[in-house]
C-alpha cells in the first residue's frame, strides 16, 4: 500500500483556499493544469511510497505514540509558490517549528517500524495545487503570483493522518490519485487556539 502521513485541512479552511483559488482558473493556461481536488489536499509530513502489510501494525502504533507526544498547532494556508514549471503550492503560517518536530518524529517512526521514508527532501510546508502536464507546459508563474498576498482562515491542527495514495489506472489524461486516510491519532497537549490576526507569524 502507497501512504504518506499528513496533517488535513478543515472544511472551513479548505472552502477559504477554495475561494481564493477561483480567480485563478481565469488565468491564461488555467486549463492545461491539472487541479488537485479539494479532497486531496493536505500537508505532508513524510512520503512512504510502498509499506508491506507486515509492517503496518508497528506502523501504526509507532505513530500514535509520535502524535501523543506533540501538541496541537495553529496553522493557515498563505501565499503561493511553484517547484520550477512542474507544481503550484501554498505555503504555511503559524505553528511552523512544532510541525516541523512533529515531521522529524514521523519519519524517525517510520524508519524504525521498518518503513520506506523519503529521506531526499526537508520537510517544508506546502500544499499542492496543480501540476503541469508533459504535453502541456505551463508558465506557473503568474499563479504563483496571484496568491502572493493569499491569507486563509486559522485552525488547528490537531490530528494526525496516515493517507493510502491509490495511483490511477484507467489511462485518463490528468487523473488524480484516490487518497483514503487509513489511520488517524489525536495530537497530545492543550489544543492551541488560533492566534490573532495582528499577531506576527512565522512564514512558511
Amino acid at each position: 500500500m502507497r501512504l504518506f502521513v499528513a496533517v488535513l485541512p478543515p472544511p472551513a479552511a479548505v472552502s477559504s483556499l477554495a475561494a481564493a483559488l477561483d480567480p485563478l482558473h481565469a488565468l491564461p493556461g488555467a486549463r492545461t493544469l491539472r487541479w488537485t481536488p479539494p479532497a486531496g489536499w493536505h500537508y505532508t509530513l513524510a512520503f512512504l511510497g510502498e509499506v508491506p502489510d507486515a509492517v503496518r501494525q508497528d506502523l501504526d502504533e509507532r505513530l500514535a505514540r509520535a502524535a501523543h507526544r506533540h501538541g496541537p498547532c495553529a496553522l493557515r494556508t498563505a501565499g503561493g509558490g511553484r517547484f520550477g514549471d512542474r507544481a503550484l503550492w501554498t505555503g504555511a503560517e503559524g505553528d511552523l517549528r512544532p510541525l516541523a518536530a512533529l515531521a522529524d518524529t514521523v519519519r524517525a517512526a517510520a524508519r524504525r517500524a521498518g518503513a520506506p521514508c523519503d529521506e531526499q527532501h526537508g520537510f517544508r510546508p506546502h500544499l499542492t495545487l496543480a501540476r503541469t502536464s508533459k504535453n502541456a507546459p505551463a508558465d506557473l508563474r503568474p499563479f504563483a503570483a496571484a496568491l502572493t498576498d493569499f491569507r486563509g482562515t486559522w485552525w488547528t491542527a490537531d490530528t494526525l493522518s496516515l493517507v493510502a495514495s491509490t495511483l490511477p489506472h484507467s489511462g485518463v489524461p490528468g487523473e488524480q490519485p484516490v487518497y483514503t486516510t487509513v489511520g488517524t491519532w489525536p495530537l497530545g497537549g492543550s489544543a492551541a487556539p488560533p492566534p490573532d490576526r495582528g499577531a506576527p507569524r512565522a512564514a512558511g
